[in-house]
């Protein structure tokens, strides 16, 4: 019976640290995220169909340019330098687009609808948001 309790204990003991080891999982990809985002922007701004076009435009491009930072800057644990300007730099053009397609409040809610979407960073809470107007 021992024996049988130790075996169990050591099997606990390795499955635990086994999975504390696995690697972070990948960001899903900026097909699946701008789907995400236009559902839950769409619901928020009760946006028209050319709104939600713009919208959409404007998001796609801003995950691609995204998913190029990240295929030709692979993540060492600290961010390397340049990288969060070029993200800035990319929100911002986003945040433009959108302000042209939406109107003053839509606009006003998307900053705060925007906020919840930013994926949760392991390393931190995420960088401020570049627009503050």
């Amino acid at each position: 019976m021992k024996r049988i309790k130790m075996m169990l204990s050591g099997l606990l003991l390795v499955s635990s640290i086994a999975k504390a080891q696995q690697p972070p999982p990948h960001p899903p990809s900026p097909e699946v995220r701008l789907k995400q985002v236009s559902t839950k922007l769409e619901k928020e701004l009760t946006l028209n169909a050319a709104q939600k076009q713009k919208v959409e435009e404007a998001f796609k491009t801003f995950f691609t340019g995204i998913e190029k930072l990240r295929r030709d800057n692979p993540p060492p644990p600290p961010p390397p330098p340049g990288k969060k300007e070029d993200i800035d730099k990319l929100a911002k053009t986003r945040d433009e687009k959108i302000k042209a397609a939406l109107t003053a409040s839509q606009f006003k809610k998307y900053l705060e609808v925007e906020k919840a979407l930013r994926p949760k960073h392991p390393h931190g809470p995420p960088p401020p948001h570049p627009n503050k107007d």
